[in-house]
């Protein structure tokens, strides 16, 4: 029982204000404009800002565990291409392949992981190296697919869809902020205090903000056609995945910290951030903000389940 009022604890505020997004659209208090405007600031400024204050303050260049990093990128890789040429293969409507893909494989490792590790161990251990290990190339992979998958997809074809895709990483905002946030780590970076407290404030704007957009973007008429892929998506995050890799894990003797986060990076919900990469990207952000909120609201149970069978085989103390 206490497993699973923590991880109601975790997501249904995540869910509430998802809730309160879309009830303050239908009032009329929050607008399209709104939404947009939100979409964007989360997009180019509070995102960043959040993924590098992650890497900044993870301390990445001390006790580098390459097994365990290497491990959660390998995992990462294979999962992205496997659900792509899934989707590639069985999806009809292919503009919503890069949402599905990416909703699919993505999760919120660095915010919900990091958060379930401390409130059970009361420190990160070696977790953020998971967000080393994962979280660029999530930044990475979803530009590649929602480039490649957009609804304009005519100027994506051979080398101009490369040359979009690389320039799009390149320009991205989130991606531009890991790497800033690996080298201030690495060079141990020292900022004056009035300079980090304001990327604090600006980094706690980034949740709250994108829930409040998917909740007042989220429309049921239109939600109603992406039913059956939002639901396979919410599977593969929440089931099949974990079936696959932790297995592997286990296997590989991750314990403890390390195991918890390979369990957060492949079977927790999918992130907001990819509502609003989906949005700002031209892709299908109807599907994807109904994956992320299913994945939320069922992660509280099939994360209790896996912490439970995981505990009973001794891999978490």
């Amino acid at each position: 029982m206490s497993n699973l009022l923590y991880s109601l604890n975790g997501t249904v505020p995540i869910f509430a204000v998802m809730v309160l997004g879309y009830c303050l659209k239908k009032t009329g208090m929050l607008t399209e404009e709104f939404v947009a405007v939100a979409n964007r600031y989360v997009f180019c400024v509070a995102l960043p800002v959040m993924v590098f204050e992650d890497l900044w303050t993870a301390d990445i260049g001390r006790e580098f565990d390459w097994r365990f990093v290497v491990f959660c990128f390998a995992t990462t890789v294979v999962s992205f291409f496997l659900i792509w040429a899934g989707a590639e293969l069985f999806m009809k409507d292919k503009t919503m392949i890069g949402a599905f893909v990416q909703g699919s494989f993505r999760s919120s490792a660095a915010i919900l992981g990091l958060a379930f590790i401390k409130n059970m161990y009361g420190d990160a251990g070696l977790a953020p190296l998971m967000i080393v290990g994962a979280v660029p190339f999530y930044n990475v992979a979803s530009v590649v697919v929602l480039t490649f998958r957009g609804r304009n997809q005519e100027n994506t074809k051979g080398k101009e869809g490369i040359r979009k895709a690389c320039i799009n990483i390149v320009k991205n905002p989130i991606i531009i902020g890991i790497v800033l946030g690996c080298i201030a780590s690495l060079i141990d970076l020292k900022l004056p205090k009035m300079v980090t407290k304001t990327l604090d404030l600006v980094q706690c704007t980034a949740t709250p903000l994108a829930l409040l957009a998917i909740g007042a973007g989220f429309t049921f008429t239109s939600a109603r056609t992406k039913k059956c892929p939002a639901i396979w998506g919410t599977v593969i995050k929440l089931v099949l995945q974990p079936l696959v890799v932790i297995p592997l894990a286990i296997w590989m003797g991750f314990q403890d910290q390390e195991m918890l986060a390979i369990l957060i990076m492949i079977g927790g919900p999918a992130t907001v951030s990819g509502y609003v990469m989906a949005k700002e990207m031209d892709n299908d952000e109807v599907l994807a903000s109904y994956i992320i909120v299913l994945s939320t609201l069922f992660s509280a149970f099939t994360l209790t389940i896996w912490i439970y069978i995981l505990k009973c085989l001794g891999m978490l103390s």
